[in-house]
C-alpha cells in the first residue's frame, strides 16, 4: 500500500505541476482568499451522489460536467483527496484520521497543492519548512505532506476521542481553529467514496468504535442551524428558547433529568453549591455545574458523583457527533480533567450552570469546545 500511495502521489501531482504555476496562483489564490471566511455549512451531503461524481473524476472525466458541493475544481481536488486517503491507508490510519486529514486540507488549501501561502506555508496542508515540516520540495509532494500530517496526528494523545476540529487544530495550530468543522460532512463523504476504490478500503473502520467517522446524525453536533443550536438565535439567559421541546425519542430518565434541570433556569451559580434548593435563600443551596448534573439525574433515579473530575468517568464515552439528550458534555481544562460540564438537551442545546455571577442557562452547542462526552444512562 505504501507503493500505491507513492504511485498515486506521482501520477496526480504531475498534471498539477505541468498545468503551470500561473494558473494555480490565479485560480487557487482567488478561491482560498475569497473563501477564507467561509461560514456556510455543507450539510445533507448525498454520499451516493458524491461517490458517483468522484468515480467520474477518477475514471478520467474532465471535471467540466462534474459537480461536488464544496469543490470548485474537482478535477484537481479529487485526485489530491485520493492521495490523502491512500496515504492514510498505507499507514493504517483509521477512517476518522483520514476524515480529519481531508477536512484539514479543505480548510488550509481547498485541496490544492499550493506553491504559496501565509509566510512560508506550502502545499495541501500549508505546512511550513521553517517549522520543521520538511523542505519546500518535500512539502509540495502530496504523498509526503499527507504522511507528515498523519504522523503528527498519531502523536496527539486521545485524538480519536476529539472532534474533527480539535484534532485538526492540535496538529495545525491554526489562527482560525473553529474553521475545520465546516468541512466534516464533505470530508466524510469523500473518504467513503474514495476508500471504496482501494482493496479493503471500504471495510476500514476505527477499530475501537466502528461508528466513528460517520456523518453526524441529526440533532447532534453538526454545523447546520438545527444541529448546533444557532437556529434559536440569541437565547436570553435563564430562558427556554422559543420552539424548543425535549425530543420525543429521549430516554425517559434523560427526559426527567432535563426537565428538572430546566426548573433551575435563572438561579445564580454558586461554586461548591449543592443544588438542593437553588431557589432558596441559602447561596450554598444553589448549583454549580457538576451539582446541577448530579441533582438532575438524582431526580431521575440515577446516581452521579459530585465533581467534573469524576463525572467525566461516569457511564460510557460517546463521540461528540453522536450525542443524545441527557449526555454530559465537558469543556475547559483537559479531556482527562475537565473544568466544566453541561447536559445536552437535543436540538443543538446544552443546559449549564456556567460560572459566578451567571444564572443556570441554555446555550447552543456551537459555543462549546467539547473535550469529552459521557452517556450515564
Amino acid at each position: 500500500m505504501k507503493g500505491l500511495a507513492a504511485g498515486i502521489g506521482v501520477v496526480f501531482l504531475s498534471p498539477i505541476l505541468i498545468a503551470g504555476t500561473g494558473m494555480m496562483l490565479a485560480s487557487s489564490a482567488d478561491a482560498v482568499q475569497s473563501n477564507g471566511s467561509f461560514s456556510s455549512c455543507l450539510t445533507d451531503i448525498d454520499t451516493s451522489k458524491v461517490a458517483e461524481q468522484v468515480t467520474k473524476i477518477l475514471d478520467g472525466a474532465s471535471g467540466k460536467d462534474v459537480h461536488v458541493e464544496g469543490l470548485d475544481l474537482p478535477a484537481e481536488q479529487v485526485p489530491n483527496a485520493q492521495t490523502i486517503v491512500a496515504a492514510g491507508l498505507s499507514l493504517d490510519v483509521p477512517k476518522k484520521g483520514q476524515i480529519i486529514a481531508l477536512a484539514t486540507a479543505m480548510q488550509e488549501s481547498r485541496l490544492r497543492n499550493l506553491n504559496y501561502g501565509d509566510r512560508d506555508s506550502l502545499g495541501l496542508f500549508q505546512q511550513r519548512p521553517s517549522q520543521g515540516w520538511g523542505s519546500a520540495q518535500q512539502i509540495r509532494d502530496p504523498v509526503y505532506a499527507s504522511e507528515q500530517f498523519y504522523k503528527h496526528l498519531l502523536k496527539v494523545s486521545g485524538w480519536q476521542q476529539m472532534t474533527v476540529t480539535q484534532a485538526a487544530q492540535a496538529v495545525q495550530k491554526s489562527g482560525l481553529p473553529d474553521a475545520y468543522a465546516q468541512w466534516e460532512n464533505l470530508a466524510t463523504a469523500l473518504q467513503a467514496a474514495i476508500a471504496k476504490t482501494f482493496p479493503s478500503g471500504a471495510n476500514d473502520t476505527d477499530g475501537k468504535d466502528a461508528d466513528q467517522g460517520k456523518q453526524p446524525s441529526p440533532g447532534t453536533t453538526g454545523c447546520a442551524p438545527d444541529q448546533d443550536g444557532s437556529g434559536f438565535g440569541l437565547i436570553p439567559e435563564g430562558s427556554v428558547p422559543k420552539g424548543y421541546k425535549i425530543p420525543k425519542d429521549a430516554d425517559p430518565k434523560a427526559r426527567k433529568a432535563i426537565t428538572w434541570a430546566m426548573q433551575q433556569l435563572g438561579t445564580l451559580y454558586q461554586w461548591g453549591g449543592s443544588c438542593t434548593n437553588a431557589h432558596g435563600p441559602d447561596p450554598m443551596g444553589r448549583c454549580d455545574c457538576s451539582s446541577l448534573m448530579q441533582q438532575a439525574y438524582a431526580h431521575a433515579g440515577v446516581t452521579l458523583t459530585r465533581t467534573t473530575y469524576t463525572q467525566v468517568n461516569e457511564g460510557k464515552a460517546v463521540p461528540p457527533a453522536q450525542l443524545r439528550p441527557g449526555d454530559l458534555v465537558f469543556s475547559r481544562g483537559t479531556a482527562a480533567r475537565p473544568e466544566h460540564v453541561g447536559m445536552y438537551m437535543g436540538e443543538g442545546l446544552v443546559i449549564e450552570a456556567p460560572r459566578t455571577t451567571k444564572p443556570v442557562r441554555i446555550t447552543p452547542i456551537k459555543d462549546w469546545t467539547i473535550l469529552a462526552a459521557r452517556r450515564v444512562i
